[in-house]
């Protein structure tokens, strides 16, 4: 190899090494999950506390702009680290009434009526025995509370309201999916207020507000839904999952990250719409206000730092007041979604409720059209065969079928170009030192023959959008979390747990955690997989040029490495379809009489 050779060689190794780097650093591992605040933790972080005065503005933008125009309470005001308590104290020590489903259990404070304890039973933070459940909402006073409240405004305060400090009273000590809870507040002044909180067999709470008006005075008020969070929650980073406040107004749906929801002027992004939905998001679970679908709201984004506590809140208001004459009552009713991003449930509430596009609070993607009809193939062959990691590969024989014609073409084609590869050798021989000539009777040869020396890369496109697409159901949708394959893949959604550099977990330690070295974990279908991409580039045509020949040679060494961080069941898709190429060309390049194997080179005479 000549000098300037070596200096491509070089170059190209090094500009794979920086795009596998490069993927790294924009592709994080996935932390580890913080465990939820056990009954001993006591935190000592700044908190809000409730019926305290914020910094947000207590006017919702777009509405009168006045002190006296009715606005939704704005996020809480912070207080010195000493009044923080374990969230297990406190909600020992408040009123509540008992929430009891099959998968939820909480409470809701009567000490202001805030739906602010909720625990995922279904769900633990990983798939080792004994491991907690995930905690969603956790109560005012502690250090991170989160937390949904639903109420009225009155902008004049010339009507006594329940405000974060009144107390309700309930009817019932228990919120099942067979039994509603009815909280109660009396103003004193005629004016009864209530709450009817229902919830279904999985994360749907209906929430119905009435006024009861005894006074002689007209009532007029303006309902609003908030859902408010303190403290920034550790998130992936992945450009490709979008996590924090979230929604669709308008038909449009809405990101906003936390960082930019801080930087927005006053902390507030506001919008009018007609019905639409609005909450924050994790990864898998979520916290979303869906409004009457019927009515004008204005909703709001709004994000505040309080003595070095982030604190984030989304709401709507009414855009019409409610009137209740006296002796007469009024009811409205909203909803509030509180639970796991299950796809099937989602589509299921979209359409219960008529609110548009509430499937996308599961981030599918510039792919969506590609990658929702890809996750109900998996889910529905799930359902047949009981196994995720078996569906995947089901799937992929479907897949690949569907792409046959297609496939079968090119593949002839490179059949053909494998052909002409002992011809190529040995125009490369008689005219390697003139290039322009050498050019000139390469394209005469695919001329003559009938042969496209891009044929190979069409197969590869072709699988791109489904390789994305089920990159995203593996990475986004919490039917694949934690779904075992089989043997030593205990969670198709991470990655193999064996490594290289633990004997493949023979040696008695677990896999080291290597930041942005975490490619060098090699487990075993990682490994698996960069040999079925060897194999099915022995059967390619192989490029005239011997950098080129070198560099493609290098490429399934670097997939390898760049898949080991990868979800253990995209691996394993890539590797099962390889594995399919190989014996579709395989037998399409017997067919045609091509050895396969890489031609002998012809020797110079």
């Amino acid at each position: 190899m000549g000098q300037q050779d070596q200096r491509n060689l070089l170059l190209a190794i090094v500009l794979s090494l920086a795009i596998l780097l490069g993927f790294q650093y924009f592709l994080p591992q996935e932390p580890p999950l913080e465990a939820p605040q056990s009954s001993e933790q006591v935190i000592g972080q700044p908190t809000p506390q409730p019926g305290q005065a914020g910094t947000v503005p207590s006017t919702i933008p777009g509405a009168t702009g006045s002190a006296s125009a009715p606005s939704v309470p704005g996020i809480p005001g912070a207080v010195g680290v000493s009044a923080a308590q374990s969230r297990s104290d406190l909600l020992a020590t408040s009123p509540r009434v008992k929430i009891e489903t099959p998968k939820l259990s909480g409470s809701i404070s009567l000490n202001g009526g805030r739906l602010d304890d909720l625990v995922l039973t279904e769900l633990r933070e990983t798939i080792e025995e004994g491991s907690p459940n995930i905690v969603l909402l956790s109560p005012l006073g502690t250090a991170e509370p989160y937390y949904a409240n639903f109420g009225w405004s009155v902008g004049d305060g010339s009507v006594t309201t329940p405000d974060a400090s009144s107390v309700w009273s309930a009817d019932k000590t228990t919120l099942t999916p067979q039994q509603p809870v009815t909280l109660s507040w009396d103003n004193g002044e005629g004016l009864t207020f209530q709450k009817t909180f229902e919830v279904d067999e999985n994360y749907l709470f209906t929430v119905h507000q009435r006024v009861v008006n005894n006074s002689d005075q007209t009532f007029t008020a303006l309902p609003y839904g908030l859902i408010n969070r303190t403290g920034t929650p550790d998130i992936l980073g992945f450009y490709i999952l979008h996590e924090g406040l979230v929604g669709v107004l308008n038909e449009n749906l809405q990101e906003i990250d936390y960082s930019d929801v801080l930087e927005a002027e006053n902390g507030v992004i506001s919008e009018s719409s007609n019905g639409g939905w609005l909450g924050i998001t994790d990864k898998y679970w979520a916290a979303a206000l869906i409004p009457d679908q019927s009515v004008s709201v204005t909703t709001r984004f709004t994000g505040q730092n309080l003595a070095g506590v982030a604190s984030y809140q989304t709401d709507y208001l009414y855009n019409d007041g409610v009137v209740v004459a006296p002796g007469s009552s009024v009811e409205i009713s909203n909803s509030l979604f509180a639970g796991a991003k299950v796809v099937t449930q989602i589509d299921e509430y979209e359409s219960a409720l008529g609110v548009n596009h509430f499937d996308k609070i599961v981030d599918f993607g510039w792919f969506y059209y590609i990658t929702k009809p890809l996750f109900y193939a998996i889910h529905w062959l799930n359902e047949k065969i009981g196994n995720f990691g078996v569906a995947i590969l089901v799937l992929t024989v479907f897949i690949k079928l569907a792409f046959f014609p297609l496939a079968n073409k090119s593949y002839k084609a490179m059949a053909k170009m494998r052909k002409l590869q002992p011809e190529m050798l040995d125009l490369r021989e008689r005219f390697g030192e003139d290039k322009q000539r050498l050019n000139q009777e390469m394209m005469a040869l695919y001329k003559r023959e009938g042969a496209n020396p891009m044929s190979g890369c069409l197969p590869i496109l072709i699988q791109i959008p489904v390789f994305f697409a089920l990159y995203k159901v593996m990475f986004v949708t919490i039917e694949m979390r934690q779904a075992p394959f089989f043997g030593w893949i205990k969670d198709l959604s991470a990655p193999d747990p064996t490594s290289i550099l633990n004997g493949f977990g023979i040696l008695p330690w677990g896999v080291p955690e290597l930041g942005l070295l975490n490619v060098l974990n090699l487990g075993v279908w990682p490994l698996i997989m960069g040999i079925t991409m060897f194999l099915q580039q022995k059967l390619n045509p192989q490029p005239p040029d011997p950098i080129q020949a070198k560099i493609f040679l290098f490429m399934p060494i670097m997939f390898t490495f760049l898949l080991a961080t990868f979800p253990a069941g995209l691996v394993i898709y890539w590797a099962w379809n390889n594995t399919l190429s190989i014996i579709q060309q395989a037998v399409i390049m017997k067919r045609a009489g091509v050895p396969i194997g890489n031609p002998t080179p012809p020797s110079k005479t």
